[in-house]
């Protein structure tokens, strides 16, 4: 096994996964070569299970929603691994297990660029996102520029707060956050039903992503 894993040059790329958090480097088209040139299967479906934690933890630092759905699309993943229990899988049945989850981290690399083509960074893209998932989930309509518009304006609350150091501590600053948001939601009428819940998952998203700011 261990002479495997030489010959596939993995043992390296195991070593980084294990100890590296450079988000860059883990994305690159280069580690998942590295990472494809295992020869064992299972030692690589494992090796592709921690890039996609550490990518999808990346991920959600910034984006919880996207996090949340990444994450239900690779327990999916794992599940479907672990199904092979008190059964014998072919290497066929393993390579796609394993395509699988390396699109899936193609998927997330995407991610971190997505706002580009609507003009908004990986930040404000967050926020358009929970924006947007409302609009679905409580089926409302709202405008499109509309939309792009408050992502930018939240994150620009957001901003202001997250430069005290000890707002996690201060129920003030805390209080300030929701009361800025809602005048900010009210004035671009937002949402236009009544749903005292929608206001409270962009409050959890706004908290989640000053937490880790």
């Amino acid at each position: 096994m261990v002479a495997n894993a030489l010959e596939s040059e993995g043992v390296e790329e195991i070593i980084k996964i294990e100890g590296g958090d450079n988000e860059e480097e883990l994305f690159s088209d280069e580690y998942l070569r590295q990472l494809d040139n295992i020869k064992m299967p299972n030692t690589k479906i494992q090796m592709l299970q921690k890039l996609l934690k550490k990518a999808i933890g990346a991920l959600s630092k910034v984006n919880k929603m996207q996090g949340v759905d990444f994450s239900k699309k690779m327990q999916a993943l794992v599940e479907r691994y672990n199904e092979r229990e008190g059964n014998t899988y072919t290497g066929e049945e393993f390579a796609e297990i394993a395509a699988a989850m390396t699109d899936l981290i193609y998927e997330i690399k995407k991610e971190f660029n997505a706002g580009d083509e609507l003009g908004i960074d990986f930040e404000e893209k967050a926020f358009y996102d929970i924006l947007k998932a409302l609009a679905a989930k409580y089926e409302f309509s709202y405008p499109e520029d509309k939309t792009l518009l408050l992502a930018k304006e939240i994150k620009k609350i957001v901003d202001d707060k997250a430069n005290y150091a000890d707002w996690s501590k201060r129920d003030d600053i805390k209080a300030e956050l929701k009361v800025d948001l809602i005048i900010l939601l009210g004035d671009n009428d937002y949402p236009p039903v009544d749903r005292d819940e929608i206001y409270q998952e962009v409050f959890s998203q706004a908290e989640n992503f000053k937490k880790n700011r």
